[in-house]
């Protein structure tokens, strides 16, 4: 099953091309847990958009995160719920799967709703000038030229203080939530990649404990435009 999404993903910047829709320029920001990829996200979304106002005319550089959840519910005709669990990075079990099946009017199985979540990103992909934050976007995306592709880490015990102090939790509670979420977002992006496969490396990697955002965000728009993207 995964072969066949990888398959139909291989295809789908010829197709694009065929159409003359040729996606970008666009974003994708992965990141290990307690690294700031939202504001980081926000900021840079802010500074294109005071870029473009000086350019040519061109839509507005948008950033998107939990938007992926509607739009993906909307195409699927179904409520958030029926689906945050992929979100979450969390897999329906056997019976769990069953009781749904016979349940819910409007099931859908989790495969349909990653193809789903993967066909909702291409699409923002496609219309530029987007930022797109997590949900597997480097593999997505990563067959588009006009694509940057970012990831944010930094060291355990610099990321558990941040996880500890957010969510209430102990130093040692919030090692071990950090290194579940890391493994279960990495698990997602092979989802889509295909395991073990180095073809979606990342364009740039930034420490978030020495770099400040304000520095990382530069050096994505100058890597933007030395690229010619902006």
């Amino acid at each position: 099953m995964k072969a066949d999404l990888s398959k139909y993903k291989q295809e789908w910047y010829k197709e694009d091309t065929a159409k003359g829709i040729f996606p970008g320029p666009v974003v994708t920001i992965s990141r290990e847990l307690g690294c700031p990829a939202k504001t980081i996200a926000c900021m840079l979304a802010n500074e294109l958009n005071l870029i473009r106002s000086n350019k040519a005319k061109s839509h507005s550089w948008k950033w998107i995160s939990k938007e992926i959840l509607h739009e993906s519910a909307k195409e699927l005709d179904v409520d958030c719920d029926q689906i945050e669990h992929v979100f979450h990075y969390k897999n329906r079990n056997a019976l769990e799967d069953l009781l749904m099946a016979q349940s819910k009017n409007y099931y859908k199985s989790d495969l349909k709703i990653r193809t789903t979540i993967a066909k909702v990103i291409r699409d923002i992909a496609n219309t530029g000038n987007a930022i797109i934050v997590g949900r597997g976007g480097v593999a997505i995306t990563r067959d588009i030229p006009k694509s940057l592709h970012i990831m944010l880490e930094a060291p355990m015990e610099w990321r558990a203080v941040r996880t500890a102090s957010k969510h209430d939790m102990t130093l040692e509670q919030a090692r071990n939530y950090a290194q579940s979420v890391d493994k279960k977002r990495k698990q997602f992006r092979d989802y889509f990649q295909g395991k073990g496969n180095d073809y979606t490396r990342f364009d740039i990697k930034f420490n978030c404990m020495t770099l400040e955002t304000e520095t990382i965000v530069k050096i994505i728009i100058a890597a933007l435009k030395t690229r010619q993207f902006i």
